[in-house]
């Protein structure tokens, strides 16, 4: 029996922090699965340091780290124990540093999310994309009522979920629905997400003169009634590995709106499952949220077929069952 670690080295809850979370739990089923460090939910299995460090001189171990400190941390671990073998996975397209692909050399296995995080990181690795635990993120059985009990106003919900910053394009939300406010008062528009500092600086500007129209509830620990409460989630971000939003929000129901990026096509069928724009196009984005603010009952039609996409295709045990081989076929080498 090999023992799995997943450590959590980061002090923000994050979209790692969510995989995280999901995927042990699926792991634990068929193998021992433990999580150590801060950040993360307490209903997860975990271990002590000494308990590791016996263990690891003992037995094989598996360290799967998600950031180059874990894997750093991986492979001071691995000059301990013999049986230590390391697993990465990059989540993220953008190019990697010179030092993260030198240490990345390091990892007896690499895991990208996407083909084109493989072809950015250029090592060989092995495309797992994130699945997610569909008793966590599913459809409310009312949907008005999950929007009213949040309390921002408006008979629906729009908006984004995530890290507010530039690159992660809110500004173009913003700006595609200043001239809409007016003319669809019963829609409540929401970022939902930390800002602060430049950020923060930068996303005011963006909202002078519509401050008190666009609700800025925070960053939020649970986030599972805002998915739930949420008629359209736009995520119109300009680079992703693999974002969790995307799915979490189509098995939650909602009816997503994206920037078209590379890795996207396979998950979303436009018009269909969700609806794609142009990176940075806030003409093309402003079209698409006035259609659907004008038709609730399109958006929510396709929040229904994108759930049953996610039903189908999206399920954390098929990411579980390939990780396991990964780190089988690790061990074993």
């Amino acid at each position: 029996m090999t023992l799995i670690i997943h450590p959590h080295f980061h002090h923000r809850y994050t979209g790692v922090t969510r995989h995280v979370e999901s995927v042990v739990p699926a792991l634990a089923r068929d193998s021992e699965t433990r999580v150590i460090g801060s950040g993360l939910s307490e209903g997860l299995p975990r271990i002590t340091w000494p308990e590791l460090l016996r263990r690891l001189r003992q037995e094989p171990v598996v360290w799967h780290a998600h950031r180059n400190n874990e894997l750093l941390v991986g492979m001071l671990l691995k000059l301990l124990g013999r049986q230590v073998r390391l697993v990465f996975t990059r989540h993220t397209s953008m190019a990697p540093s010179g030092f993260t692909r030198f240490i990345a050399r390091g990892a007896d296995a690499l895991v990208s999310l996407t083909k084109q995080v493989a072809d950015v990181i250029a090592l060989p690795s092995t495309v797992v994309s994130h699945g997610i635990d569909l008793t966590r993120f599913h459809p409310p059985e009312n949907r008005d009522l999950a929007w009213r009990k949040l309390g921002l106003g408006g008979r629906y919900g729009i908006g984004v979920i995530g890290r507010i910053r530039k690159e992660k394009g809110q500004g173009d939300f913003v700006q595609a629905i200043r001239p809409l406010l007016s003319q669809h008062p019963e829609w409540q528009p929401v970022l939902v997400g930390l800002a602060k500092g430049p950020d923060l600086d930068w996303l005011n500007q963006e909202m002078a003169g519509i401050e008190d129209h666009i609700a800025l509830p925070g960053e939020q620990s649970v986030i599972e009634p805002w998915y739930q409460g949420l008629s359209v989630l736009v995520h119109p971000s300009y680079a992703e590995g693999y974002s969790l939003v995307h799915v979490e929000a189509m098995a939650s129901g909602c009816c997503v709106v994206a920037s078209k990026l590379p890795y996207l096509d396979t998950l979303i069928e436009h018009g269909r499952t969700g609806f794609f724009f142009e990176p940075g196009d806030v003409q093309g984005l402003r079209e698409l949220l006035d259609m659907l603010m004008r038709e609730p009952e399109r958006a929510r039609e396709i929040g229904r077929n994108a759930a049953e996409e996610a039903r189908r295709r999206c399920g954390v045990e098929h990411e579980a069952r390939a990780l396991s081989d990964v780190y089988r076929s690790t061990v074993e080498r």
